[in-house]
């Protein structure tokens, strides 16, 4: 499975936090440091210590976006897809028990922050792959065995755009 991999509003998110890390942070930190850096000694200077800390920190995570956003490949909605579960789709299951669990399947770089988001990795969604609505899956548990129901597929263009 390619987890290089992510929805266009995923990308747009990430390339927004690095233009606001780049454009916005990285510049206040910088004129942070250079204001505490003038008030002479650096080695007990708090302000200093903290906000190099955090200079470096911005620092790091740019380079990461960085080189982050060069491997991503972008999966645009695709009417094709419809009536199956891919990349992209909103999926609602049941069990036997009839608990439902609804979830989106994203990239892995996506899946942070959002209980309703799941990694295009994640066991399940690998189970559900390819199915259609009212396929019966079973997934192998650490102890036991589960069986789900796929009982709807959506797809929102409108979360595309």
């Amino acid at each position: 499975m390619d987890t290089n991999v992510i929805t266009p509003e995923g990308f747009l998110q990430l390339k927004s936090e690095l233009d606001n890390l780049w454009r916005k942070e990285r510049p206040e930190f910088t004129k942070l440091v250079q204001w505490a850096a003038s008030l002479g000694d650096r080695s007990e200077n708090a302000d200093y210590q903290y906000n190099k800390k955090r200079l470096r920190e911005i620092d790091r995570r740019v380079r990461f976006l960085r080189n982050r956003l060069e491997k991503l490949r972008v999966i645009e909605y695709s009417p094709v897809q419809e009536g199956k579960v891919f990349f992209g789709a909103w999926i609602t299951l049941l069990d036997d028990e009839d608990n439902s669990l609804i979830f989106r399947i994203v990239g892995p770089d996506e899946i942070y922050g959002k209980k309703d988001y799941v990694s295009v990795n994640a066991p399940i969604v690998r189970a559900c792959l390819g199915k259609s609505v009212g396929d019966e899956f079973i997934l192998e548990l650490p102890d036991s065995f589960a069986s789900w129901v796929i009982e709807s597929i959506e797809y929102r263009p409108d979360f595309f755009r």
